[in-house]
């Protein structure tokens, strides 16, 4: 199983936005982080430096959003989507998209769903529940 670290994560998303910049092939990963990135210039400077980004800390305190968190959010959900896990996920979220205007968009609300299961699963200490975050997606979907 793979189970990438913090710095793992921090320096995936660096080296490919180095890559990306270079003109130097991607994977298949790779180039959807570098579609996501693309996405997020507000994150650029942040991936620029390896060694800054092996250092930051991002804090509520700090009042600044964490990059690689949310970029790793868009990752999964765009792993969700290629697997349809948990089922149903792929419609649901593709129909929040149209009703949105943008994939973008949609992904930052399921970005939320995602958030309240995962605090939820810590929070009780049960695994994470599918079900739940679905309802979640479709009700933002439906309204």
């Amino acid at each position: 199983m793979f189970a990438p670290n913090q710095n793992d994560v921090r320096r995936f998303f660096c080296d490919t936005l180095a890559k990306h910049r270079q003109g130097t092939p991607l994977t298949p990963m790779e180039s959807i982080a570098a579609d996501w990135i693309a996405q997020h210039p507000e994150y650029h400077d942040d991936l620029a430096d390896v060694d800054a980004a092996l250092a930051a800390q991002y804090t509520v305190e700090g009042g600044r959003s964490n990059p690689f968190l949310h970029l790793s959010m868009h990752l999964t959900i765009e792993e969700q989507m290629s697997i349809d896990q948990p089922r149903g996920i792929k419609q649901a979220v593709e129909l929040l998209a149209a009703k949105r205007g943008s994939m973008h968009d949609a992904q930052h609300e399921v970005m939320e769903c995602l958030g309240e299961m995962i605090w939820a699963s810590q929070r009780s200490g049960l695994p994470p529940d599918g079900h739940a975050y679905l309802d979640c997606v479709r009700r933002r979907a439906t309204r």
